[in-house]
């Protein structure tokens, strides 16, 4: 969580201020980047976008939302606009798996296979429902602050929210049915 005197300073023109709190920011804006993009390099992109976009616009912040609450409506915003200029095209990176303990490498296989299908069926999602489903359960806002950084009525949130786990669990069900299952 990021202090308030550290936000403060930067929007009185601390440089340095300034640059510890885009620091401090940073991973989480390319995280909720990566997980809506799919994408290492388009992430990059947009998290530098949003970097910069908060580094012009830091003095608009007014503390009546929460400040990661107004990082992540820029991000989404900026990633969404990415998204419907270009449809990413779904990419499997190759990880090279590395195990600690020989007894555990199946459950270790397992658990990256049931990762990548997750991961897998969230891309498959539509937009909307990706959005939310990124932002509450990876970048751990709740329900107000998707709200709020949507810039949507709260029942629409819960709706997409509902919805989206509904497709992911069938999705999850029907891969396992006819898929690889521990």
């Amino acid at each position: 969580m990021v202090e308030q005197g550290l936000i403060r300073a930067a929007q009185s023109g601390d440089r340095d201020a300034l640059i510890t709190l885009l620091r401090e920011i940073e991973q989480q804006v390319y995280r909720t980047a990566y997980y809506i993009l799919n994408n290492e390099q388009d992430a990059l992109d947009a998290s530098q976008e949003a970097l910069i976009r908060i580094y012009t616009k830091i003095n608009s912040y007014e503390e009546k939302a929460q400040f990661k609450t107004w990082v992540q409506r820029i991000v989404t915003n900026i990633c969404i606009d990415k998204f419907r200029r270009t449809k990413p095209t779904v990419s499997i990176d190759e990880h090279d798996l590395v195990f600690q303990d020989r007894q555990n490498v199946e459950k270790e296989v397992m658990t990256g296979y049931l990762a990548q299908d997750i991961q897998e069926a969230i891309n498959q999602l539509p937009d909307h429902h990706r959005t939310v489903i990124v932002l509450r359960y990876l970048q751990d806002l709740s329900y107000n602050e998707i709200a709020d950084c949507l810039n949507l009525p709260l029942n629409t949130v819960k709706s997409y929210l509902f919805r989206a786990r509904q497709q992911l669990q069938n999705m999850l069900h029907e891969h396992q049915k006819g898929g690889v299952s521990g």
